[in-house]
């Protein structure tokens, strides 16, 4: 039985320096040191040794079995180490390498907008209201000297919840929303910046949802010329110092006198081209005094007191800002389109 022992270490010894990898050293430990391993198989046949060979084989077979686990001890370690070395080598960081930088978001073109108007309004004493998207009939059309049934309803076609609410077809109802609240006093001076909804067809100059800015002013001795004073110095500071703007008679009904106002055309500076069609203007906004029936249901004397009021599409005002030439690509969140803006 010795003979055996012997030999039996010496084989697992050198299958053990033979072994490639950690799963196969482990099959080497089951197959020598397992409960139905070599060794043990070796073991059983202690029995047939007489009381002298049995205390001998024992001791043998014990440091047989401390000399093979310092061996796989040995071995694992080394195992392990060539497995970290190969997948450190797989997995290097080339440090001289420039890194990844994460990709920059930048603001909508529309929120430039809107952010850019905001700011030359507040620099001209105005201030910022809001109101719901979900509006009342009354706000909407009554208030504005637009009772039921008016064929100027007609003009804004719109997506009605019931009866008596709809979603806004203007930021109109802000501004009323805006008299009612200050109870009759003075001055209001407000813009009202917001999404509307009116049932239009969709193509590349018109959409069923767009965002509106609209301006009220309301006091004492408020003329045209306040208007038009502060229309251009918004145009000017919005698309250039040698900007002009030109009042052209309108309808509104909820402002007499009323007026659309053109810009100066900034492709070709009022010379003529394709996309004013050779007039040199380019419309931007409608515009007026405030109709004496809006002041006096929005707790005004009109006899006292008058304003004006305007309201421009931001998407137009985009539109012309940026050369853009279909307003369908503010909503389409094509990145490629709203990436352009992230460098200015």
């Amino acid at each position: 039985m010795r003979e055996k022992l012997l030999i039996l270490e010496e084989e697992a010894i050198k299958r053990i320096e033979n072994t490639k990898d950690l799963k196969e050293l482990q099959e080497v430990r089951v197959h020598y040191l397992g409960k139905k391993g070599s060794l043990t198989e070796v073991l059983r046949g202690m029995g047939r040794l007489s009381p002298e060979e049995r205390p001998v084989i024992g001791q043998l077979a014990n440091q047989i079995r401390d000399r093979l686990e310092e061996k796989l001890a040995l071995k694992e370690k080394e195992l392990e180490e060539k497995e970290l070395n190969q997948r450190l080598a797989l997995e290097s960081i080339d440090i001289s390498l420039p890194g990844r930088r994460p990709p920059r978001g930048a603001l909508h073109p529309l929120t430039r907008i809107i952010q850019e108007i905001e700011e030359i309004f507040v620099g001209m004493g105005f201030t910022i209201a809001e109101g719901p998207e979900v509006e009342l009939d009354y706000y909407n059309f009554e208030a504005l000297n637009l009772p039921k049934d008016h064929p100027a309803r007609d003009m804004q076609d719109s997506f009605y919840i019931t009866e008596e609410m709809l979603l806004r077809t203007h930021t109109s109802p802000v501004q009323v929303r805006t008299m009612q609240a200050m109870e009759g006093r003075v001055p209001v001076k407000v813009i009202c910046p917001g999404v509307v909804y009116r049932r239009d067809t969709d193509d590349a100059t018109h959409s069923h949802m767009f965002t509106q800015v609209e301006g009220l002013v309301v006091d004492e001795g408020i003329r045209m010329s306040d208007l038009k004073g502060i229309l251009l110095n918004f145009a000017r500071r919005m698309f250039g110092e040698e900007t002009s703007i030109r009042l052209r008679p309108s309808f509104f009904p909820f402002t007499e006198p009323s007026a659309e106002v053109d810009v100066t055309c900034s492709s070709c500076h009022g010379t003529g081209c394709r996309v004013c069609k050779q007039t040199g203007w380019l419309e931007i906004l409608g515009s007026g005094m405030v109709h004496p029936n809006v002041l006096e249901m929005s707790g005004y004397d009109p006899t006292r007191y008058t304003g004006f009021a305007f309201g421009m599409g931001v998407e137009r005002i985009a539109m012309l800002k940026y050369g853009v030439d279909d307003i369908r690509h503010f909503y389409t969140n094509d990145l490629r389109f709203i990436g352009q803006f992230a460098r200015l």
